[in-house]
């Protein structure tokens, strides 16, 4: 029994040893088999693709002449601006115009009743008449005495009385002619002319007023429209900013090869085809509203321009020479300062620091940092970093085909 026992443990023993190295075995085979299927499966699996290069959109930078613009607020005003006023008084008997119509100058715009003013001319002539006849006796009576004075046949006393009444009757001569000429001049106020050529007003009183000095003076008004002054006002910062460039607004340069003219935006908003020039700048700026008056001169032919009329001045200040000019969207501020993302021939972006100058409408210019021919990133450059490889592309072919700058 005991041997039995025995026997049976000793094949246990040699039974167990098998069982692990059949499990190791085993284990071991597994552990391969899934080596080898995830090796494949490795294998297998399509190569990560390369990461694409972000596409820019470029532009090159090129130099010219850039014109610098500044808009303000303007008024329109007459060149001339007449009161006609009666000089005499009188009642009002005629009017020889159409209120609103063109009018030339000279020409007769009312009668004022000349009849007392034709009788005070009749006086002054018949009181010339009498004094010249006056004059002409004591000349005769000088010629009488004289030969008697040197025979001795007058007195001293009678040729001086004789001289002194013929000198009294010319001066009497003198008097009545520039009484004659006065009555004469106001005759002829009795007829109302323009003194100017232009456009008249409705008239300010009525045919039997009694107009003058003393009563209703103003009869109407003349406007000369065919040249209008545009007048607007420009900031002491302006000021100082035409003086960096040595433009001195409102003085004629010669050495300049431009002028500061002006173009004005009608109330339908186009462009008033006439330019005028800066014919005139206050010498001093008003301290209550820190700007000074400015002036230009601009023709006005067909009568388009209205004197009292309120329109956009657009003035042109300067003009940079062979300057850089790029689009605004270009520029990157930040912290106040600017910056620009450059492509290098080998489409590496450089982040580069610019100084700019004035904008113009939707363009900046660059006084600082940029070089012509070099290209400037002027779309996409957010999605950019200083040394990042890119694909440009320029600006004139995005529309039509994106072709790589080479």
């Amino acid at each position: 029994m005991s041997h039995a026992v025995s026997s049976a443990g000793s094949k246990l023993s040699s039974i167990l040893p098998d069982t692990k190295k059949k499990r190791m075995i085993w284990g071991i085979s597994i552990f391969v088999i899934a080596a080898v299927i995830i090796g494949i499966i490795i294998a297998m699996r399509p190569a990560k693709a390369q990461e694409a290069m972000p596409v820019v959109t470029v532009e090159p930078v090129e130099v010219s002449d850039v014109n610098i613009y500044g808009e303000y607020v303007g008024r329109i005003r007459a060149q001339q601006f007449v009161e006609v006023r009666a000089r005499v008084e009188g009642y009002l008997q005629q009017m020889f115009f159409e209120e609103g119509t063109h009018i030339e100058k000279g020409q007769t715009l009312f009668i004022i009743d000349p009849t007392v003013y034709r009788a005070r001319v009749q006086k002054a002539r018949a009181q010339l008449n009498k004094a010249k006849a006056n004059a002409q006796k004591a000349q005769r009576d000088l010629a009488r005495i004289r030969p008697l004075f040197e025979q001795n046949a007058a007195s001293q006393l009678d040729l001086d009385n004789a001289v002194a009444a013929y000198e009294n009757a010319n001066a009497d001569v003198a008097v009545a002619e520039a009484d004659l000429t006065q009555a004469e001049l106001t005759l002829g106020y009795t007829s109302v002319t323009s003194p100017v050529a232009g456009d008249i007003s409705e008239r300010n009183a009525d045919i039997g007023t009694l107009v003058g000095p003393s009563g209703k003076s103003l009869l109407a008004t003349v406007v000369k429209a065919d040249t209008v002054r545009v007048d607007f006002s420009m900031t002491a910062l302006d000021y100082l900013t035409s003086k960096s460039r040595n433009v001195n607004i409102g003085q004629r340069d010669a050495s300049r090869q431009w002028d500061p003219y002006v173009t004005v935006t009608l109330a339908d908003g186009s462009v008033y085809p006439h330019k005028g020039l800066v014919d005139f700048a206050s010498p001093q700026i008003d301290p209550k509203t820190g700007t000074f008056s400015v002036r230009a001169e601009m023709p006005n032919p067909d009568r388009i321009l209205m004197p009292g009329e309120f329109t956009k001045v657009k003035l042109l200040m300067d003009v940079r020479k062979d300057a850089i000019e790029i689009p605004a969207k270009a520029v990157d501020i930040e912290k106040g300062a600017a910056y620009i993302y450059i492509v290098r021939p080998d489409s590496i972006v450089e982040r580069r620091y610019v100084e700019t100058g004035p904008e113009i409408e939707n363009n900046i210019i660059v006084e600082r940092g940029l070089a012509p021919g070099e290209n400037i990133v002027v779309e996409g450059y957010h999605k950019l970093r200083h040394g990042m490889k890119v694909r440009p592309i320029l600006q004139d072919s995005v529309s039509a085909s994106a072709s790589p700058v080479e």
